[in-house]
């Protein structure tokens, strides 16, 4: 069995769970190294070091990054979330009530609410009647 941390019996667990379960895990122990590494960085006074624990923070946080995806694919739920917090401007905590206005009332969402995203194409000067 793999983990203690099982709260149902292992055996009737579907593959599903027990691969949301190790992703969720996975997850949890990345964040907590970023957590370590940051507090190092904190107090280690010997400059070299701290540049090579940041640099292992920051490898950390791709590595939640990934994890985090991975879960987004899988769950339905956790994309509905996801799509409505990350990388959205104003308060964090009225976000849900702006998201929950907006499913009801058929409107759509301001265009200050949705991300922009360029890419170097969409940012290089266009030359007139050229097309995208």
């Amino acid at each position: 069995m793999g983990s203690e941390s099982w709260h149902e019996p292992y055996e009737k667990l579907s593959e599903k769970t027990l691969n949301m379960s190790r992703a969720i895990k996975s997850l949890m122990e990345e964040l907590e190294a970023i957590d370590w590494y940051q507090q190092r960085v904190d107090v280690c006074t010997d400059e070299a070091l701290k540049r090579i624990l940041a640099h292992n923070r920051d490898e950390e946080m791709e590595h939640a990054s990934m994890v985090l995806e991975w879960i987004r694919r899988n769950s339905p739920t956790f994309e509905k979330h996801l799509r409505t917090y990350l990388f959205r401007e104003g308060e964090i905590t009225e976000i849900e009530a702006v998201e929950t206005n907006h499913l009801e009332s058929g409107r759509p969402r301001e265009q200050s609410q949705t991300p922009v995203f360029k890419t170097i194409g969409s940012l290089k000067q266009r030359k007139e009647g050229e097309r995208l």
